[in-house]
């Protein structure tokens, strides 16, 4: 099924006025559907060129757009409107405030296309516009795990039911870090490097603790300890010890998770009593920040290894 977002939540996020809007796309446009990121400033279709014309796409007409129509007779600007709208695109959306012509009110009317306006500069609005609606028709997966900022990092935290990730996050949480997600982290493929984590709405702000039940995190700790979103940097699994299996002692060897096709660095994090998981993902968060700086700890340590090593053979040939 086909990913969409309505007009209305595209108008309400993005602070929009409405100029025109038809009947039957709904009072506020939530029966009009937009199913693309892409917007489109229809430059060569105000010449009457067609061709690779995306009609799925919302047009937004700018300064240098609506100083070229002001410049055509009112017969013009009709036949331009018309040939635009009677394409039945989502909508139509004159940043800066501009001043709005009749003809593109009456070609609207005529073809029920919503007419939208924005005070704020065209490429800022583009921008801002863009964002939201690949946030919103990002292809999106649900896991079950913890989702904290921690020094800056987005921590996504799995593991098994039980195995400690929300008592771990309450425990960062009253360490000064925030809380994205709990039992639930929607994520989202906002682009080809990112992936966001969010909170189903019902359950946002919410963190469960067994034989307590539901805390809300933003009355306890305050606004300052939630976020509603976060990039995905780095990905804890905690699994109960294993005497049997070896874990990475050195860091030498690279992890990744794989979400929605991207791989995302992560660590394994065998669970026991008296081991501080909160502490223990901090320094993981910090370190993974130090990685992505171009600094590795557990390199430096083998690079300093096999200079001992090197200059203690060196001395053994003498």
């Amino acid at each position: 099924m086909e990913k969409s977002v309505s007009l209305d939540r595209i108008i309400a996020s993005e602070h929009l006025q409405i100029v025109y809007m038809p009947e039957s796309v709904g009072a506020n446009g939530e029966k009009r559907k937009v199913c693309t990121t892409d917007v489109n400033r229809p430059g060569l279709p105000l010449l009457g060129f067609f061709d690779h014309f995306d009609v799925n796409r919302i047009q937004i007409l700018g300064n240098v757009e609506m100083s070229f129509l002001t410049e055509k007779s009112g017969k013009e600007r009709t036949e331009i409107f018309d040939n635009l709208f009677s394409r039945q695109i989502p909508a139509i959306v004159v940043t800066r405030n501009l001043p709005i012509p009749e003809e593109l009110i009456a070609s609207a009317q005529k073809y029920d296309i919503p007419v939208l306006a924005s005070n704020r500069p065209t490429s800022r609005f583009m921008s801002s516009l863009i964002n939201f609606l690949n946030l919103q028709l990002a292809p999106c997966i649900t896991r079950h795990g913890v989702l904290v900022s921690v020094y800056g990092e987005g921590i996504l935290i799995l593991g098994e039911s039980g195995v400690g990730k929300s008592e771990t996050a309450m425990e960062l949480l009253k360490r000064g870090h925030r809380l994205i997600a709990d039992d639930a982290v929607e994520l989202r493929a906002v682009s080809d490097l990112t992936i966001v984590g969010s909170a189903p709405e019902l359950i946002r702000y919410m963190i469960e603790l067994r034989g307590i039940g539901l805390v809300d995190v933003r009355h306890i700790f305050g606004m300052g300890a939630v976020m509603d979103t976060s990039r995905i940097d780095f990905v804890v699994e905690l699994e109960n010890w294993n005497d049997s299996k070896h874990y990475d002692r050195l860091g030498l060897e690279t992890q990744e998770y794989e979400i929605l096709g991207h791989k995302i660095p992560s660590v394994t994090i065998p669970v026991s009593p008296g081991r501080n998981l909160a502490i223990i993902i901090e320094v993981a968060a910090a370190n993974n920040r130090q990685k992505r700086s171009g600094y590795n700890a557990a390199e430096e340590f083998n690079r300093r290894l096999m200079k001992h090593m090197s200059e203690a053979n060196a001395e053994d040939n003498l």
